[in-house]
């Protein structure tokens, strides 16, 4: 007897037969999933190694045809630096997690943005996001800046920041900046020479660290002041080993 043909059945998909608006959620999971592994991947390697560039050095490369930069460890930075840079931009920077409230809500009483900003933003913005005021990049910033905070170590962001701070027009990085202003290395800045680097942020193209303006004469000495503060106070033990 013959026997009969049998034909094998195709396996049905999950997603057939499923309402379109399941399978688009689905595949909105997956894209946000895929997304938030890359981005944990990034932060990851962040910790470990140095970034060669980022968008902006990278746009101002291509415009000036070429930067100033030199990675340099934190361990070959003058501590009175790092201490500066915090006393300047963030002087609660050991003490919160990526997002300093109090100043947010000073600035917004004050109806101002400046002085809102933490060094941990400032650094995810300049290496892993580009600069603009879209709510796109404001709402990455928020949601990448405490993932930084939980994976690097406050030394670690400090160290980042100082290399990818823009110092003068295509001078980026304290290595370049006190070779460019003073001359030294920046292991060898003063505390008056690293006051008056962190003074001229964050207009490094309209003030000039080695040809100081009266506002920014005034504004070192509240920044000397300020780094001896937070040096007394404990507020600089996070980055200090």
């Amino acid at each position: 007897m013959a026997r009969k043909a049998t034909s094998k059945k195709k396996p049905v998909k999950k997603t057939e037969g499923l309402p379109w608006r399941k399978r688009l959620r689905r595949w909105v999971l997956r894209l946000v999933s895929v997304v938030f592994l890359v981005v944990v991947a990034l932060v990851v390697l962040g910790a470990l190694i140095n970034p060669p560039t980022t968008a902006y050095m990278f746009s101002e490369g291509r415009r000036l045809g070429g930067v100033k930069q030199t990675w340099v460890s934190i361990d070959n930075v003058a501590p009175v630096m790092a201490r500066s840079a915090v006393a300047a931009e963030d002087a609660n920077f050991c003490e919160h997690w990526g997002f300093d409230l109090a100043a947010i809500k000073l600035a917004i009483e004050q109806g101002s943005s400046r002085g809102a900003s933490t060094i941990s933003q400032q650094t995810v913005k300049n290496v892993y996001l580009w600069h603009g005021r879209l709510w796109v990049r404001k709402a990455a910033e928020a949601l990448i800046t405490p993932l930084v905070e939980a994976i690097w170590s406050k030394r670690r962001i400090i160290e980042v920041y100082l290399n990818i701070a823009e110092f003068d027009e295509g001078v980026f990085g304290i290595e370049a900046a006190a070779r460019h202003y003073f001359g030294v290395a920046a292991a060898d800045l003063s505390g008056t020479q690293a006051a008056r680097l962190a003074a001229i942020l964050p207009s490094p193209k309209t003030r000039s660290a080695s040809k100081p303006s009266g506002y920014v004469r005034k504004r070192a000495r509240q920044v000397r002041d300020g780094a001896a503060t937070i040096g007394r106070d404990g507020r600089a033990d996070c980055f200090e080993s």
